[in-house]
């Protein structure tokens, strides 16, 4: 029976790495790498650097293309087109394990952040499963997540006392605003920028990109025009330097004292 493990290994810093990533890693025989394009081969480098130092001799890298997704399509396509991608991406993943795994080895797909969080890998290796043509199992090991690093270099916490925290997306935030008594809101990929229609609403921003790496960027402060403008100019101008952007934020709204 071949193995598959799952391994969360943190926002970008290799330090983020746990004990039980660093041993899975460390188990594996081969490692799987989903190609990005050039603007991300930064990515694939550091995935690299963490197996120069973390994986046992020998053991290979098998580096594939990852599919395109069409980020264009609007609220009615956006399921199908992800469903889509995922489907595609699976493919992948079955010829992966069939063709550069044996009976008994173990494979690994290093994720970004947590496995669980707004990540495809889990999915499409249950696609694999479910379609009976790969035999094997799988194990996931949590990662810290860029949510849990965000809260950590802004030094807060990701809910005030008593209330609840909400993860959402930029395209829901957008589309549908702030959700209804939500005090905490944690948004991850907004390429929409969909914080600015938020200024000057009473809300306080935690930004940063690139969390965990040296090019790590961070703003705070009340959420007002200025703020919003000036966060989104230095997003734009890092996307440009950098050729790609991964950011994360927390909206907060201040709790009122009677």
């Amino acid at each position: 029976m071949r193995t598959i493990q799952v391994i969360g290994i943190g926002a970008g810093d290799p330090d983020q790495l746990t004990l039980q990533a660093v041993r899975a890693i460390g188990a594996a025989d081969a490692f799987f790498l989903l190609d990005k394009g050039e603007e991300k081969d930064e990515l694939v480098a550091l995935r690299r650097q963490i197996l120069a130092e973390h994986a046992r001799q020998p053991h290979r890298v098998v580096t594939a293309r990852d599919p395109e997704r069409d980020r264009t399509a609007a609220t009615p396509g956006y399921a199908p087109a992800v469903g889509d991608w995922r489907r595609r991406r699976a493919d992948v993943f079955e010829r992966l394990i069939l063709d550069e795994l044996g009976d008994g080895q173990c494979g690994a797909f290093l994720v970004w952040g947590d496995p669980a969080l707004y990540d495809s890998t889990l999915g499409s290796l249950e696609e694999v499963h479910a379609r009976g043509t790969a035999e094997f199992t799988w194990n996931v090991i949590p990662g810290v997540s860029s949510v849990s690093t965000l809260a950590a270099r802004h030094r807060t916490g990701l809910n005030q006392v008593g209330r609840p925290v909400r993860i959402t997306t930029g395209r829901r935030l957008a589309e549908e605003g702030l959700p209804p008594g939500a005090d905490d809101v944690v948004v991850m990929l907004d390429a929409r920028r969909a914080f600015a229609a938020l200024a000057g609403q009473g809300l306080h921003i935690y930004w940063g990109a690139y969390l965990g790496t040296p090019d790590e960027i961070l703003l705070s402060g009340p959420l007002d025009a200025p703020l919003a403008e000036h966060i989104a100019r230095v997003r734009e101008e890092a996307r440009a330097r950098k050729g790609w952007i991964m950011d994360t934020y927390l909206l907060r709204r201040p709790a009122t004292r009677d």
